[in-house]
């Protein structure tokens, strides 16, 4: 019988990429692929650890794991396994504990294991880039990975010390995986890494790697997955001319105060950060931006936090990721004083969340009365299909003969629901 194996992501696009290449691996070999709820002869649980609560989250679903079936493999891998190595370790219910540059070499670890042969750890390949084209994936769209590491040390984040120094794909086999996914089938990629704006490999930089990538034949988009707001300028804006190019970005601005942003050691000031948005609204008044903001950095004063009310207000992001600034060991901020309590933090996150939920319903009723080209996710039971437009804006409507499951339909909006995370409703164009 076939060896059945589940897999459970947390974090950020970058270990969904991973994933599904993995999996990928194993469904290639003749494994099973199951859900992660179900009953496994494997597991792998591939974790985050960029915040206190990513760590718990991925001990949680690691324990949950443990409990399945106590003769199962379990996998540990991501960037907990980087950060909390040892521990890990120590747990004698976890079998392998698999650092980001070895990822790629899990199926090879585990067809041996199953196969009863010896491979230690160890002798595996370190390779962040060792990951092939995925067919068989979880996901609709196709994630690409351009880049992993960073080297700008915020502050308060662990990332470069689990994911190392920037390091960039090269351009060939950027291409030669792109290709290959539109062979499969996929019709939108999503460009992703770690500090994707920083991309240079062989005198190309991250708008020249964008510009060959939509110079690539096909009817497929490309949307670019969260992004640090420097490292790129004007030439990438023009490119969101390009129909392929969708126009949403979720550029992290994490605070509007320039005081907390140089305390946070980030590579730009408010004033450069407001810049961009207005040059890409300029083409695109209608272009979505979506970001991070950090409640609580340590020494953040009320007015300071208010500051960042006002901006986001100006801005009007569709979306906002509200993080609580949470203490990673080993980074600078841990040793800054002034630290937040956890209940004013609490209360920056709500009201944050607040302005959020108002923003995202006035730009998504924005669009009543225009179309929007909808990449079809999903066909339920009840005839209704759903996917997001290009300006990554969640859209449903009523199929008819022309409404095909992942491809493109072009929708006219109606209305919108009602919800705090609203929904657009349309009818496809006659």
């Amino acid at each position: 019988m076939k060896k059945k194996i589940a897999f459970k992501t947390l974090g950020c696009r970058l270990n969904l990429y991973e994933t599904d290449s993995v999996l990928n691996d194993f469904a290639k070999g003749g494994y099973e692929i199951v859900d992660f709820s179900e009953e496994a002869d494997a597991y792998v649980v591939n974790t985050c650890t960029v915040t206190n609560m990513s760590d718990h989250k991925s001990r949680q679903v690691v324990s949950q794991a443990s409990r399945k079936n106590k003769d199962a493999v379990l996998v540990v891998t991501g960037c907990m396994a980087n950060n909390h190595k040892n521990k890990l370790e120590g747990n004698n219910t976890i079998t392998y504990t698999i650092e980001n540059d070895q990822k790629g070499s899990i199926f090879q670890l585990l067809d041996s294991h199953f196969k009863g042969e010896i491979l230690s750890v160890e002798d595996l390949k370190r390779d962040r880039f060792d990951f092939g084209p995925a067919e068989t994936s979880f996901h609709s769209r196709s994630l690409i990975k351009i880049q992993d590491g960073c080297n700008n040390f915020c502050t308060f984040c662990i990332v470069p010390h689990v994911r190392g120094r920037a390091e960039s794909r090269p351009w060939k086999s950027i291409e030669e995986n792109i290709k290959k996914v539109l062979e499969f089938g996929y019709k939108e990629i999503v460009l992703t890494g770690v500090n994707i704006g920083r991309y240079e490999h062989d005198g190309l930089n991250f708008e020249g790697l964008v510009e060959k990538i939509l110079e690539i034949p096909g009817d497929f988009r490309v949307r670019i997955s969260s992004i640090e707001p420097e490292g790129f300028g004007d030439e990438l804006f023009e490119l969101f001319k390009h129909p392929k190019l969708t126009p949403h970005l979720h550029m992290c601005l994490q605070s509007g105060s320039d005081k907390i942003l140089l305390k946070m050691r980030r590579q730009y000031t408010l004033s450069e950060f407001v810049s961009m948005v207005k040059k890409v609204r300029k083409i695109i008044p209608d272009f979505n931006f979506t970001t991070d903001i950090i409640v609580g950095f340590p020494g953040e004063t009320e007015e300071e936090f208010l500051v960042s009310c006002k901006v986001i207000e100006e801005i009007g992001f569709s979306h906002i990721h509200t993080f609580k600034y949470s203490v990673r060991r080993g980074t600078r901020a841990e040793r800054l004083p002034d630290h937040v309590s956890e209940k004013i933090k609490n209360e920056r996150s709500k009201i944050i969340r607040n302005i959020a939920i108002k923003h995202k319903r006035k730009y998504r009723t924005s669009f009543i009365g225009k179309t929007q080209k909808v990449f079809v996710e999903k066909i339920n039971s009840k005839g209704m299909a759903s996917g997001f437009g290009e300006n990554y804006v969640p859209v449903k409507f009523k199929v008819d003969e022309k409404t095909v499951l992942k491809k493109f339909t072009t929708v006219l909006i109606k209305e919108i629901e009602s919800s705090e995370d609203p929904i657009l409703i349309g009818e496809t164009i006659k």
